[in-house]
């Protein structure tokens, strides 16, 4: 007999999943998708970053662009981009930025150091973002160079400093003289004037320290003061380098014999006090004139420098030669003949005299001493009982040999 066939089983019902459980897979499920959205959009900025930072730039030509101090990020990008350096300021400004954020952001520059320098600055052409912002935090200006010679006073030094246009801001003390180191100096234009004095200050000290150590330790000088104003009179006794040190030789033999240095550039610097150039010879109511630094009239050496000298003097006044050189005298060629004895220098201001009046066709003449003055009168013969003459006053106590001429001005480049 047929049977019903058999119910089909009830299906199973799922279990029902806790609503909070389902809404926090939506909420996973929305999170990652906007975490990777975001990690697309974020990559794709990086790109493009990346592209724009190291995108060719717009210069046509290498050029210069001269950024002044003070001038904060967004002002100099606006220079930048008027100058046609880089192509968008805001490109610019948002890499400079992420610089500051990101050590390494300029060839490793961190977030301290990824400031903008002011100077004067060259750009390739087509320098991308990242070599202009590069160069600029590194502070890679073009350096301009001064250059300041051997033997003027510190008020000259100054005055060149205050002329110098790539320099900045005032100087209102003249420094000791003496205390500057002549030499060429290199700056990034806007540079303080300041900055490069208290640089020649700090040169001048460590070279005369250094120099003092490795002296000849038989010196008649004391202190390195002392060497540095012996030094300032060889300086502007000759302008030529292979005489330098024979001239401190004459100056060192002097004071060892107690003979005074007798030499024209004191007599100077006692009526100019520093402030430059004669502008005229010298007279013999000059030599006659006492200051503290004519050194016809005191014994030793004056009390300061009277120039500031450069390296070579002052290697030559702290390890001179060994001669017996106590005159030297001009000899017609831009040099000077050197003479240990009063009866050979005679023999060679004679012999100079005679030069000079070749020269002028018989017509009398000045000047034959260490000074770079020009010609002047003769100088007076020594007073009785006046120790050994010096330089310029070579005539005997009794005046019994004409006083020698003082030199003619240097062949070399007068120092001023």
């Amino acid at each position: 007999m047929p049977t019903r066939p058999p119910k089909p089983p009830k299906p199973i019902k799922p279990e029902r999943q806790p609503r909070r459980m389902n809404g926090f897979l939506r909420f996973l499920d929305g999170s990652l998708s906007f975490v990777f959205l975001s990690f697309l959009l974020v990559a794709a900025v990086a790109i493009w970053l990346r592209h724009s930072f190291d995108a060719p730039g717009p210069l046509g030509e290498t050029a210069a662009v001269v950024i002044p101090k003070g001038e904060g990020a967004l002002e100099i990008a606006e220079r930048l981009e008027k100058s046609n350096v880089i192509a968008d300021r805001r490109v610019f400004m948002l890499q400079y930025y992420v610089a500051r954020l990101y050590s390494g952001g300029t060839g490793g520059a961190s977030v301290e150091k990824a400031s903008l320098k002011a100077g004067e600055f060259q750009f390739p052409k087509a320098a991308s973002v990242r070599q202009v912002l590069d160069t600029l935090v590194s502070g890679r200006g073009i350096l301009q160079k001064i250059t300041i010679p051997e033997g003027l006073t510190s008020l000259q030094i100054v005055d060149r400093l205050r002329a110098e246009p790539g320099l900045s801001g005032e100087i209102t003390t003249i420094p000791p003289e003496g205390s500057l180191l002549p030499e060429t100096y290199r700056f990034s234009r806007g540079t303080s004037r300041q900055d490069i004095l208290d640089q020649m200050r700090t040169e001048q000290g460590k070279v005369l320290m250094a120099l003092w150590e490795a002296r000849d330790p038989t010196l008649p000088l004391k202190s390195p003061e002392e060497a540095l104003t012996l030094a300032s009179i060889v300086e502007k006794e000759t302008g030529r380098q292979d005489e330098r040190a024979r001239v401190a030789a004459v100056f060192v033999n002097r004071l060892r014999k107690g003979m005074r240095l007798q030499s024209d550039p004191t007599i100077v610097y006692g009526i100019v006090a520093g402030q430059g150039p004669l502008g005229r010879p010298i007279t013999r109511s000059d030599i006659d004139g006492k200051t503290a630094y004519n050194t016809y009239h005191i014994d030793g050496l004056p009390p300061g420098p009277i120039c500031n000298p450069g390296r070579a003097s002052l290697a030559a006044t702290l390890n001179p030669p060994t001669t017996q050189d106590l005159f030297f005298v001009a000899d017609g060629t831009g040099g000077h003949v050197f003479t240990s004895t009063l009866k050979d220098h005679n023999a060679a201001v004679q012999n100079w005299r005679k030069i000079e009046r070749a020269r002028q066709g018989g017509a009398t003449t000045g000047a034959a001493s260490g000074s770079a003055n020009g010609d002047a009168e003769p100088p007076p013969a020594a007073p009785k009982g006046a120790r050994v003459p010096g330089l310029l006053n070579a005539s005997k106590a009794s005046g019994s040999e004409a006083p020698p001429p003082r030199k003619k001005p240097k062949e070399a480049p007068p120092k001023q």
